[in-house]
């Protein structure tokens, strides 16, 4: 039962406060990134200055509309809200692309991304739907179904195509991993059709998030040497292309392991440890191959792109200039920066940095602010991570909790994601960086998403 005895009872006003400093200094680096001789005027909206001032306001105002519905809303309503995102999802894919994706919906002049809504109606139906069932009694249906609240909107972005939102949707799985759903009703269906392989519960399920790690590492592995030729200097004349030297590599460790499970495994349980074994070799080659096989498959840009962020390619003042002078002007900022609305790589006028004022928007702000501004800027992301964790901890309601905690995980993919792009450490899939990056969608449903956590938070304590 909840009850409102005020609209700003128990909000986070250190929370709160952080937003509207990170707004106002969105703006004030928006006005130098996109600064118009001809248009001087902040509230001039035929800039893009402008028009970011106008969608903050907007924004507000649709903060100050979460304040005022009570937050039983969004648990009652996940379902429709969820619903009413995937149609929007579904939507956009009939209308015009825009730079080669159908990911808008225009309206006039103006346009939204629904993808970036589906976050929100994402995070709503996950953290109702884990809340509420037992952890204890998780079940193939229940970890079918919570995948599938992620697996759906996923595959909708990505026939927009929409990479760097369908990354942002993975962060979810480490939501579920802090709830302690765990794979193993999945893999104990598999496991346990094969003789000898009895687990109650299986380490593949039950460490899910360490394996995807592994998984990931083996995935840049095998993108790192399927177009090269590998020779080994104990095998004098004898090469192997690409992706083979993986699997010959990978092969000898799996005859290794099976030498030691049959001598040092006792006898009683090394048939579950053979069989466990040849499982995750199959798994591997599996991996490899589809990997190797969907590398070969990509359009030759996108194979362009995934070639130069590992560095198996060199063009800077070609495919990789976006990234070769985003780095360039990070670093021209040096210690202090060149001063406000004195930056030179990153200006409008050199024009050195495409997009400088939405995907590289840290550009300009390092450029101008330099090593020491960024340091601060970078500090206030980790002050509103730290405290979205903070605040799930200490929520009894476990909607609010698993909502909180999907909040923090889509904020640390946004802003781990756009500064690594603009540092060379990510590859650039066109991620804004929250509350400064140019852009109505972004603006608000940042904005939508913080305010329905501060109402939840504020209201933790009518939780009877």
């Amino acid at each position: 039962m909840r009850h409102n005895d005020s609209l700003t009872k128990h909000i986070d006003w250190t929370v709160l406060g952080t937003i509207l400093l990170m707004v106002t200094l969105g703006v004030i680096n928006m006005y130098s990134a996109a600064y118009e001789e001809g248009h001087p005027s902040l509230f001039d909206f035929s800039t893009k200055y402008g028009k970011q001032v106008m969608w903050i306001c907007f924004s507000l105002f649709l903060g100050l509309l979460v304040f005022l519905i009570d937050s039983d809303i969004y648990y009652k309503f996940a379902i429709p809200i969820f619903l009413a995102c995937l149609f929007l999802l579904v939507l956009v894919l009939f209308m015009p692309a825009v730079n080669g994706a159908h990911a808008w919906l225009g309206f006039g002049s103006m346009g939204i991304q629904p993808s970036e809504f589906a976050k929100i109606g994402t995070a709503i139906l996950l953290a109702r739907y884990v809340g509420d069932f037992n952890i204890k009694q998780q079940t193939i249906r229940t970890t079918f179904l919570a995948l599938s609240i992620l697996l759906v909107p996923m595959v909708l972005i990505m026939l927009q195509p929409d990479a760097g939102t369908f990354v942002v949707f993975t962060s979810f799985l480490f939501v579920l991993y802090r709830e302690g759903i765990t794979f193993d009703p999945l893999v104990l269906k598999i496991t346990n059709i094969i003789p000898g392989v009895k687990y109650k519960q299986t380490w593949i399920g039950s460490h899910f998030i360490p394996i995807l790690f592994v998984i990931v590492f083996i995935s840049l592995i095998t993108l790192f040497v399927s177009n090269n030729v590998i020779t080994f200097s104990f095998l004098p004349g004898v090469s192997f292309p690409g992706v083979w030297s993986i699997i010959a590599t990978y092969s000898v460790l799996f005859i290794l392991a099976l030498l030691f499970a049959g001598r040092l495994v006792p006898r009683r349980s090394r048939g579950g440890i053979i069989s466990a074994l040849l499982i995750a070799f199959l798994l591997g080659l599996g991996l490899i191959s589809g990997i190797n096989y969907a590398f070969q498959k990509l359009k030759p840009h996108q194979k362009v792109r995934i070639e130069l962020f590992m560095g198996l390619k060199e063009d800077p003042n070609g495919e990789d200039y976006n990234r070769h002078r985003a780095m360039a002007a990070v670093g021209s900022g040096g210690l202090l920066g060149k001063g406000y609305n004195k930056a030179s790589v990153s200006s409008v006028e050199a024009n050195h940095v495409p997009e400088s004022e939405t995907d590289f928007i840290f550009c300009p702000l390092s450029e101008e602010w330099g090593f020491v501004g960024s340091f601060l800027i970078l500090g206030l992301f980790v002050f509103l991570q730290i405290k979205c964790v903070f605040i799930a901890e200490r929520q009894r309601s476990p909607f609010n909790r698993i909502y909180a905690y999907s909040v923090a995980m889509i904020l640390f993919y946004h802003v781990a994601i756009n500064i690594g792009m603009n540092i060379g450490f990510a590859p650039v899939i066109g991620i804004p960086l929250p509350f400064f990056s140019y852009g109505g969608s972004s603006m608000m449903s940042f904005s939508i998403m913080m305010f329905i956590l501060l109402k939840l938070d504020s209201q933790r304590r009518d939780i009877l």
